[in-house]
């Protein structure tokens, strides 16, 4: 349907007059009278009753004003919305990102984020790094937050750049402090100590980086980790450590999960550093994924 003559009937509707519809339109009245016509024709309904004297809607042309008045809204506001779109102000971002973020910049990446830009829908989902680097490739997710591994270099194809180094600290139970079953030296937990204290880690499988820079650690202070439980979630280490099955070594931003009957504290030596950082497919222009990275770039 011509929006033409859509914006045509409009202009008289709200006149209910062609000589000053056609003055509005900047066009002469024998075509406008013409465009309305073909409209009427085009529906198979009269739009307006004309008399000499006056111009008014028909019940039918009253009642498709509405619709009509939406949809040229709509359309006229497709340019707009196309610039809003080309600035990344409107559209979607799938961000991932790995647990211990969730304790450190993410927080604060996200309420930046949703301030400068609230028309982007921000679609967030926690996974491992393995994964997180999998959908991006995949292209179902934009970006992610992950752990780099150590071992191997990212795929080509992937961008990174670096968010955050933090040291690790021990999470032990409290009540090993309290009973003398650990001590601490200068406010801090010594090589023997972790080394003589059981373990509880993510598995291997599915935090590689983090489970080697965690059981390098054990083996640089001169011990092997004894390993008594395993764990994907950041808060069911924390649970089994505040239940007294182990200690845990974890990234010093993991202070900011409280837990009854846990307690962080520094490692007396050659803390290992743990790094975070984002992650996004080289080739990926979205508008809402460059406005990210720029707000993660001015936080860094």
């Amino acid at each position: 349907m011509d929006a033409r003559r859509l914006r045509h009937f409009v202009a008289v509707a709200e006149t209910l007059h062609f000589g000053r519809a056609a003055t509005r339109l900047h066009m002469t009245q024998p075509p406008l009278s013409q465009s309305i016509r073909a409209l009427e024709a085009e529906l198979g309904a009269d739009l307006f009753q004309r008399t000499q004297r006056r111009v008014a809607l028909t019940a039918f042309g009253a009642q498709w004003l509405v619709p009509v008045r939406a949809a040229l809204a709509g359309l006229d506001a497709l340019g707009p919305t196309a610039e809003r779109m080309k600035r990344g102000e409107i559209g979607r971002l799938a961000l991932s990102f790995v647990s211990t973020a969730d304790y450190s910049l993410l927080p604060d990446l996200v309420a930046r984020f949703r301030a400068a830009y609230p028309d982007v829908t921000l679609s967030l989902e926690e996974a491992t790094s393995d994964v997180q680097i999998a959908a991006v490739l995949a292209g179902t997710a934009d970006a992610g937050i992950v752990i780099p591994p150590a071992r191997a270099p990212l795929p080509a194809a992937l961008a990174y750049t670096r968010l955050l180094t933090e040291p690790l600290v021990a999470a032990v139970p409290d009540a090993w402090l309290r009973d003398g079953r650990l001590s601490l030296a200068g406010g801090a937990l010594t090589p023997a100590a972790v080394v003589g204290s059981p373990l509880i880690v993510f598995p291997h499988q599915v935090a590689p980086a983090f489970h080697d820079l965690v059981t390098g650690y054990y083996h640089a202070c001169g011990g092997t980790p004894d390993i008594v439980q395993e764990a994907i979630q950041m808060q069911t280490i924390i649970s089994l450590v505040s239940a007294g099955m182990g200690i845990a070594l974890v990234p010093a931003s993991l202070r900011h999960l409280a837990r009854t009957g846990t307690r962080y504290v520094p490692l007396q030596s050659g803390a290992p550093q743990l790094e975070t950082g984002l992650i996004w497919r080289a080739d990926q222009t979205s508008p809402s994924l460059q406005n990210f990275r720029a707000i993660v770039e001015s936080c860094a």
